[in-house]
């Protein structure tokens, strides 16, 4: 494709991008070298396919892509794994990031996977960070890892180095961008604010929106088991969680339905190449279909289309969508029971 269709692949469904010009000048040039970390804690559920299917978007605009499976983050990270769990957990994440990616049809010799623990222990990087720990003061990690970082009252100083990690891996990873949800914002910030002050470049930040949760106050989060679809959710689990979603027929903000459709199954649906159904009985109206999401937002927003219609919609898509999933989970049981006893 040519540089300004890369481009629109690159930047469509992004909430923000920071270093537009940038980027579409390293495009007139060669393939864009783009990372994406992730610390193995919670359960990755189906929410990760936002960024995931965000991934392949990047792929096909023929960049270049690492992806980061961040153990030492998900210690600092007021120890939200163990350092005993860390490289089982690591281990999990791999497989199942992986089978995500076969299950969207991306050949992952196109990509890089890399540990932290590979070259954050390495003389260079330690350095640096110490480098960016005496140019930054406190109040700048503590802001930079706000949205990130679980709070406490009395952060521990693990926490604060995080932020300063994160930059450093643009550097370190030799990448022109780094692609995360908004919630990274901060980090983004604090990592385009110090690196030139130790001799590096600002890197380009591609952000993501963050999708709503399933429930009312619209957060989707690992500790809140109805707010997500687990990858290996039965279909009745599926089913009754969609049942339960929060959904007010007519309004698009924070429904956590509707995002879900928009940013996960729709991207499947279209590389499938088909429409979007939705079984209804008879005296309801019968079988409708939908050739894009706009179509279903605006069938939704006049209410030719009910909540009710909507999740039979969405729920018969998720359990089509993950039960290969759920098979590959089944046949690693022992990989999954160790990371998460």
């Amino acid at each position: 494709m040519k540089p300004e269709q890369n481009y629109n692949l690159i930047v469509e469904n992004l909430q923000e991008v920071v270093g537009e010009e940038k980027l579409k000048e390293i495009l007139q040039k060669r393939a864009v070298k783009i990372y994406w970390g992730t610390a193995p804690t919670g359960k990755p559920h189906v929410g990760y396919f936002v960024p995931i299917l965000k991934i392949a978007d990047f792929l096909k605009a023929g960049a270049h892509v690492t992806i980061l499976f961040a153990d030492i983050h998900a210690y600092l990270d007021n120890m939200k794994s163990s350092w005993e769990l860390l490289s089982k957990r690591t281990l999990y994440y791999e497989f199942i990031i992986k089978e995500m990616l076969n299950l969207i049809e991306v050949p992952l010799d196109k990509l890089r996977f890399v540990r932290g623990t590979e070259f954050q222990l390495k003389e260079k990087y330690t350095l640096d960070v110490y480098k960016l720990s005496a140019l930054s003061t406190s109040k700048d990690a503590q802001r930079a890892g706000a949205e990130v970082v679980k709070q406490v009252d009395n952060p521990r100083m693990s926490g604060l180095l995080y932020p300063i990690l994160q930059a450093l891996d643009e550097e370190h990873l030799k990448v022109d961008a780094q692609f995360g949800g908004v919630d990274q914002r901060k980090i983004f910030m604090f990592a385009r604010e110090f690196l030139p002050k130790i001799g590096y470049e600002k890197r380009i930040h591609l952000m993501n929106p963050l999708i709503p949760g399933l429930g009312e106050n619209g957060k989707m989060s690992s500790s809140e088991p109805n707010s997500k679809i687990d990858l290996d959710d039965s279909d009745d689990q599926i089913k009754k969680k969609i049942n339960k979603a929060f959904s007010i027929d007519g309004q698009i903000e924070n429904n956590g339905l509707l995002s879900l459709l928009r940013y996960v199954i729709f991207k499947k649906i279209e590389l499938e190449k088909r429409s979007f159904v939705i079984e209804r009985p008879e005296k309801y109206g019968g079988r409708i279909s939908f050739k894009t999401y706009a179509e279903v937002e605006s069938a939704f927003s006049n209410k030719s289309l009910a909540s009710v219609d909507l999740k039979q919609g969405v729920s018969d898509e998720l359990i089509k969508f993950i039960s290969p999933l759920r098979k590959k989970i089944e046949q690693n049981k022992k990989l999954y029971q160790e990371a998460y006893p």
